[in-house]
């Protein structure tokens, strides 16, 4: 179980890294291409990287006996992108990473209604840490109540609900066949409000796109495997990773400067993620 929480928490801290290095692109992508367009070549991206794999594993890959799960989560999952690629094109980056930080503390609950998973006192403890600290880099005011913030906080709940979706899969499905239906359902989903709201895409822009299909399946395969290996609820926490990349790539390509707060918010974030994986370490010796 130690062991299994460990790797959980490093794919889903890659995991995490790689879908910071998306928020970038598609930060960039906004200013020349519509949310639906962005949506779509994301999903239509991810299935030609995924392509090899498709090739080598043939029907292997799509078998499966809940494909009612995947396409709740396919519709879930477009969903929530559909709210978080706007809020990225309509808020500052690392506000918007922000935001999507609220997402873990939709996942214990979901995961104790849904599938019955109890979260131990050092696990909400964390998420109670790790909340404290993204309320303190967010400084909460009359401004953040805004139709876009709203949006963006729908998305962080439909991820959290994907993200469980995930979980209740993991015993039957592997990682590459849930993001192979996960790519296949939203492409097909959001190809119609693609084509009704296209803008010419510039010569330049497709390396980009490219890039940002690499990265969006690589980091989606990582969280995947993550919430299959681990309790929803332990390893969620560790997702508050996201702010700490998301300062750096603000630093290194938009020149902003965290304020102390950020930097306060963020030593509680990993105090959080420090909590929530030393309990399972004092249960084992305890047993012992």
């Amino acid at each position: 179980m130690q062991s299994d929480l460990r790797l959980g928490a490093f794919y889903l801290l890659l995991g995490e890294a790689l879908l910071a290095i998306m928020g970038g692109l598609i930060k960039y992508l906004s200013d020349t291409l519509s949310t639906e367009q962005i949506v779509f070549f994301r999903n239509a991206a991810g299935l030609l990287i995924l392509m090899p794999v498709i090739l080598t594993q043939g029907s292997k890959l799509l078998k499966t006996s809940v494909w009612h799960w995947h396409l709740m989560r396919g519709l879930v999952g477009v969903s929530a992108m559909y709210c978080y690629f706007w809020a990225l094109g309509h808020m500052p980056l690392t506000e918007a990473f922000l935001v999507k930080l609220s997402s873990p503390f939709f996942m214990p609950l979901i995961g104790l209604l849904w599938l019955g998973e109890r979260a131990g006192k050092y696990s909400i403890l964390a998420v109670f840490v790790g909340f404290a600290g993204v309320a303190c880099i967010l400084r909460p005011d009359d401004s953040a109540f805004t139709f876009i913030a709203l949006i963006a906080l729908l998305g962080a709940f439909l991820a959290a609900l994907a993200k469980v979706t995930i979980r209740r899969m993991s015993a039957t499905e592997s990682s590459q066949t849930i993001v192979f239906y996960f790519g296949v359902i939203a492409a097909v989903v959001s190809l119609p409000g693609a084509a009704l709201t296209w803008q010419p895409v510039e010569y330049e822009l497709w390396g980009w796109i490219l890039l940002l299909g690499l990265v969006a399946t690589l980091g989606q395969l990582a969280l995947t495997k993550a919430y299959r290996i681990a309790p929803t609820g332990k390893v969620g926490v560790y997702a508050y990773s996201a702010v700490l990349y998301g300062a750096l790539m603000g630093w290194i390509i938009w020149a902003e400067i965290p304020a102390w707060t950020t930097w306060a918010g963020a030593t509680l974030i990993v105090s959080a993620g420090l909590i929530n994986l030393w309990q399972p370490q004092k249960t084992k010796a305890q047993s012992e």
